[in-house]
C-alpha cells in the first residue's frame, strides 16, 4: 500500500469512521494482530458483545465495570478498544497519557445517545437538590455532570450508599433505573432513556419460548423493560449472567441480552443449551448494530496504524474522571 492511499483512508476517518484499506484476504489476521500486542506493547480489551472472533483474540473481555477497571489499571502503552465510543472514552478518561484507539468510530450508543449534555444540564438545574448518578453508557459529557457513575454490576451498591432521603437523578437509563428503585425502595427521578436491543425483546414470544421449553431459565439484564424482569427466573449484568449460566444446574437458558454474551457462555458450558431471547419482530434487532460495526479487519487496522484515536479535552476529562473514580472506590471497597 502507498502513502497516498494511507493519507486518503485516514483523512476520510471522521467521515467512515474507520480506515477504508484493502487488506490481503490471505492475512493471519489473529497472528498479526497478537505480533501488533508484542510490538506496539498493546491490550485489547473487548466487550462480551463483540463478535466472536474479537472476543477470542481480546486479553480481556468484560462488560462496563470490569473494563473500566481494566483500563485502570492496564500498564500498556496502547489501549485498543473494541467497543463502543463511550467505553474508549471511559479508557482514555482513565489513561491520558497513553493512546487510546477503537476499531469504528461510528460504534456508538443509542443508550448514550438519548441523553445529549444540553438538555441533561437544563434538567439537572431543575432539581439543585438531587446528588446524579448515571450509568456508564454515556458520553463523557454526562459523565462530567454526574456525582458518580455506576454500571449494572454495581448500581444497587453505588445507590446505596447515599442516604435513604437523599434525592437522586438517575441517568440515562429509565428500564435500569426503574429496577434499581424497586430492589432498593428508592424513588429516583430517572431520564427517560433506553437501549434499543433491550427494548426491542417480545414478551409474547418468550413466554411461548418458555412453554417450549419448560425447563429453560429466563435470564435478562436489568437494562430490559419490566414485563420482562418480572418474569426473569435471574437478572443480572452480563458478567453476571454468564457467571449464573455456569453455575446453576439448569441445561437450558433463554436469554434476555445481546446475542454476544452466547459465545463465552457456549465456551464456557458447552453441555448446556442457549437460547436468545425473541425481539417483537422478524429482525435480529436483539444484535446491537453499533457493537456489530467492529470486525477483526478493523481491529487489525486501527492497531497498525494506530488510528482512529480517542482525544480529549483535558478540563472535560478531568470532570468526566472524577465519578468514575468514585464509582472504582465504592466498587472496591464492596468487593466488586
Amino acid at each position: 500500500m502507498n502513502n497516498e492511499t494511507l493519507d486518503t483512508a485516514k483523512a476520510n476517518v471522521e467521515k467512515r469512521g474507520f480506515l477504508d484499506i484493502d487488506l490481503d484476504p490471505t492475512m493471519d489476521l489473529f497472528a498479526a494482530i497478537e505480533r501488533l500486542k508484542k510490538e506496539k506493547n498493546a491490550v485489547v480489551l473487548a466487550h462480551y458483545y463483540q463478535e466472536p472472533d474479537i472476543q477470542d483474540v481480546a486479553d480481556y473481555i468484560g462488560d462496563s465495570l470490569g473494563l473500566a477497571q481494566q483500563a485502570e489499571q492496564t500498564t500498556a502503552d496502547m489501549i485498543v478498544f473494541a467497543g463502543v465510543h463511550f467505553m474508549a472514552e471511559t479508557a482514555k478518561i482513565l489513561n491520558p497519557s497513553k493512546k487510546v484507539v477503537i476499531p469504528d468510530l461510528k460504534a456508538g450508543c443509542s443508550l448514550s445517545d438519548s441523553c445529549p449534555p444540553a438538555l441533561f444540564k437544563k434538567f439537572k438545574e431543575l432539581h439543585p437538590d438531587h446528588k446524579v448518578v448515571s450509568y456508564i453508557n454515556c458520553s463523557a459529557g454526562i459523565k462530567a455532570l454526574s456525582d458518580v457513575i455506576c454500571t449494572s454490576s454495581n448500581a444497587k451498591i453505588i445507590v446505596e450508599s447515599f442516604p435513604e432521603d437523599q434525592p437522586i437523578i438517575f441517568a440515562p437509563d429509565k428500564n435500569l433505573g426503574a429496577y434499581i428503585n424497586k430492589v432498593t425502595g428508592r424513588n429516583m427521578l430517572l431520564w427517560n432513556g433506553a437501549c434499543m436491543v433491550h427494548e426491542i425483546f417480545s414478551l409474547e414470544k418468550i413466554t411461548k419460548l418458555k412453554i417450549r421449553h419448560p425447563n429453560a431459565k429466563l435470564i435478562a439484564h436489568p437494562e430490559c423493560e419490566d414485563p420482562i424482569l418480572r418474569i426473569a427466573d435471574f437478572i443480572g449484568s452480563t458478567t453476571g449472567l454468564l457467571k449464573y449460566s455456569q453455575t446453576d444446574p439448569s441445561t437450558e437458558f433463554i436469554v434476555a441480552t445481546e446475542t454476544g454474551i452466547l459465545h463465552q457462555m457456549m465456551k464456557a458450558s458447552p453441555d448446556k443449551t442457549f437460547i436468545p431471547a425473541p425481539p417483537n419482530n422478524s429482525c435480529a434487532c436483539n444484535d446491537c448494530p453499533h457493537m456489530k460495526l467492529n470486525s477483526l479487519e478493523k481491529l487489525y487496522l486501527c492497531m497498525e496504524y494506530e488510528t482512529p484515536e480517542i482525544n480529549m479535552d483535558e478540563e472535560l476529562r478531568l470532570a468526566a474522571k472524577r465519578p468514575i473514580d468514585r464509582m472504582l472506590e465504592i466498587s472496591k471497597a464492596a468487593g466488586l
